[in-house]
């Protein structure tokens, strides 16, 4: 039997959610939550109502927001400060009147801006931030330690920025072999553990390094590997692995050890978001854009999200419900999910502020919300 979901929606304002009746078919939006912060990732636990969003910025410092009652209140796990607290310590009085009082110190300040990612693996809740820095946290948030494996690593010191900085944007984990985890970095490239984040692998190898001969951007393949700048990684269960890179999607079949560029039949090698079908890991969706200098809009103007069923083998286009002409919008890199139904739901947001949902893998699509701020991140929570 179908039951509810809840969209977190993570945008420059705040979280909101997008609360479902049992067939999808109606949806109820509440929010801004999480003090207006922006909102990078979300993630959210059926089972105990427990939501946790992600983010920060130059003002706020960076922090983790924690509810334990399905979205009715929140706490804040406050890892670094931000230009916000040095204002509040230096002119109390004013920031008492504001309703605003300092707070302790964050453990972390000075060394991570914002907070981009979260993941949950073996009873461990993780967090991802700026610049490349990973932390781990075995009491739902409230408290939180360096993964120092990361923050360690010998290669960081190669390690380069994105346009955004040097992000830590994707966590994933084995659903089979929790100490199995991959993380994503921009520009640093994917990252595997074998031992629960003990020690970390650097995997960007290209298996099919003769099919990426056509690219000339800083940022493309080359020297045998995929390109640093990994937008997004999912997990298709196992082995199974997929990224959208800054130069076309990628797929690996032995954990992040080698790769496959799978970009030929969709009509761009750029674009933020991947996602995997939860019950058919060979069917995967992604939102190409045209080009990182291009204006980051649909191909033509037109949008559509493109639908593989063969691991990246081939390509269809989806554009059933999608405006197909003079659409600008931007689908970030995790602004794309899929929920846990039976016939599972597949939503992405934008830019522009609007959440759309397919209910029948792409094939045609409706808009679930507008007007919303700049669209960060979308996740699902099914109830149980």
């Amino acid at each position: 039997m179908d039951k509810a979901v809840t969209v977190l929606v993570g945008t420059t304002k705040g979280l909101f959610l997008l609360r479902s009746d049992a067939d999808r078919q109606s949806w109820r939006t509440s929010g801004p939550m999480c003090g207006g912060w922006g909102i990078n990732h979300a993630l959210g636990d059926p089972e105990t109502g427990q939501i946790w969003a992600a983010g920060g910025g130059n003002f706020f410092g960076a922090g983790v927001w924690r509810s334990e009652d399905d979205g009715e209140t929140w706490t804040l796990s406050k890892l670094a400060d931000g230009e916000m607290d040095e204002w509040m310590r230096s002119d109390p009085e004013t920031a008492k009147v504001l309703g605003m009082e300092p707070t302790p110190p964050g453990p972390f300040s000075g060394e991570v801006d914002a907070l981009w990612s979260l993941g949950r693996a073996n009873g461990t809740l993780y967090t991802g931030g700026k610049p490349g820095m990973l932390y781990s946290s075995r009491d739902d948030g409230q408290t939180w330690d360096r993964v120092e494996g990361i923050t360690n690593h010998p290669t960081r010191d190669a390690w380069t920025p994105g346009a955004a900085g040097m992000t830590l944007h994707s966590f994933v984990s084995s659903p089979n072999d929790p100490k199995r985890m991959w993380i994503g970095i921009s520009a640093a490239g994917v990252f595997a553990t074998e031992d629960g984040g003990a020690t970390w692998e650097r995997r960007n190898r290209l298996s099919n390094a003769e099919a990426c001969g056509h690219h000339h951007h800083p940022a493309a393949p080359r020297d045998g590997e995929t390109g640093h700048c990994v937008h997004n990684i999912q997990s298709g269960g196992g082995d199974l692995l997929y990224q959208q890179n800054h130069h076309g999607v990628f797929r690996s079949r032995d954990g992040g050890r080698s790769w496959d560029d799978v970009t030929e039949g969709l009509p761009s090698t750029f674009g933020f978001p991947i996602a995997v079908h939860p019950g058919q890991p060979e069917t995967i969706w992604t939102f190409p854009l045209n080009g990182d200098t291009a204006g980051r809009f649909p191909p033509d103007a037109s949008a559509a999200v493109w639908r593989s069923r063969d691991g990246g083998d081939t390509w269809e286009a989806c554009r059933n419900g999608l405006p197909q002409e003079t659409c600008f919008f931007t689908v970030l890199r995790q602004a794309m999910a899929v929920d846990a139904q039976s016939e599972p739901g597949l939503y992405f947001g934008t830019n522009s502020g609007s959440v759309f949902a397919s209910l029948d893998e792409g094939d045609s699509w409706d808009e679930i919300a507008r007007h919303l701020p700049t669209v960060l991140c979308v996740e699902t929570v099914t109830e149980v």
